[in-house]
């Protein structure tokens, strides 16, 4: 895919259409993260402080929109390349340029913070002499520290990744053929920030959520279980991103992962993005996938089998 010299460096926020925002209210509560009052709907803060997502009322549940943040001075750029992307614009809030991509997603991009971090997070070393467990009883509510990427359902997966990076400067980090593939921004990220999945249609799979260690990953599981929320996928170890994960089905249908020690590519290093089986594509150990991890709730036609 093509590499452009200027990029986006952060996802601002998400937004999503649901049903519901009694369901989401609770669901995303249980997960950890701070539900907060919009006059459009709810906002979702995780334990940086940051407003990673905004939830609001629709038919169905659905991507409304993916905010994403660049550098004032790569601002116009952005804007000149994503109109030689074929991008098609529109009319927004007046905060940064709102387009579409080839598969109808709703994106803007704005000047903004970065708020994906410069550094992979650090983990904790274990120590002699110490005791490397709590107690069950110790155990406190697992907080998410920040958004880390999402996951679209792409009925052409390899049309997307030459789009995004045409227009955003996303890089590939790693995908199996045309089944999945991961991005990154250009500026030290996390190895993706947006990720494509081969579906019949457009459609939003899950988004992760980091924290601090695996076992926050597995206490994360038995938060939302003890919530009435245990369908899902994990615990496992991911082989490309090399997370720890444990994936939660939320109530319309799609995911909600928790996620620890992900590869980290650092700013104007070159990863080296390689296609892979999809054996060797999707988990490294775990529990059996099962069939309806796969499912894009957003259509009514069968998930797209390897």
């Amino acid at each position: 895919m093509a590499i452009t010299t200027r990029g986006v460096h952060s996802i601002d926020h998400y937004a999503l259409y649901v049903p519901s925002l009694a369901d989401a209210r609770t669901f995303f509560a249980s997960f950890g993260l701070e539900v907060g009052e919009h006059p459009a709907g709810l906002d979702l803060t995780a334990a940086d402080g940051h407003r990673w997502a905004r939830v609001l009322p629709g038919q169905s549940k659905c991507l409304a929109y993916l905010s994403l943040s660049c550098f004032a001075q790569d601002y116009a750029a952005l804007r000149e390349q994503a109109e030689a992307a074929g991008a098609r614009f529109e009319a927004g809030d007046g905060e940064g340029f709102w387009f579409r991509d080839p598969d109808g997603n709703l994106l803007q991009v704005k000047v903004g913070a970065k708020h994906m971090p410069d550094s992979k997070h650090p983990v904790p070393a274990a120590k002699a002499a110490v005791r490397g467990a709590t107690t069950r009883d110790a155990v406190v509510q697992v907080r998410p520290r920040r958004l880390s990427h999402v996951l679209l359902f792409s009925p052409d997966v390899a049309r997307a990744v030459d789009f995004y990076g045409r227009a955003l400067g996303l890089r590939l980090s790693d995908h199996s053929q045309d089944i999945i593939a991961f991005t990154h921004a250009p500026h030290g990220c996390d190895h993706h920030l947006v990720a494509f999945c081969k579906s019949t249609a457009k459609g939003f799979h899950h988004a992760a959520w980091e924290v601090d260690s695996v076992d926050d990953v597995g206490n994360g599981a038995e938060q939302m279980a003890h919530a009435g929320y245990r369908e899902g996928w994990g615990t496992g170890r991911h082989c490309l991103g090399s997370n720890y994960f444990h994936y939660i089905r939320d109530p319309w249908g799609s995911f909600c992962e928790y996620s620890a020690d992900m590869d980290f590519i650092d700013a104007g290093s070159q990863w080296p993005a390689g296609d892979f089986p999809p054996e060797n594509s999707l988990y490294l150990w775990g529990p059996n996938v099962p069939e309806y991890f796969v499912l894009n709730t957003e259509t009514d036609n069968p998930p797209v089998k390897a």
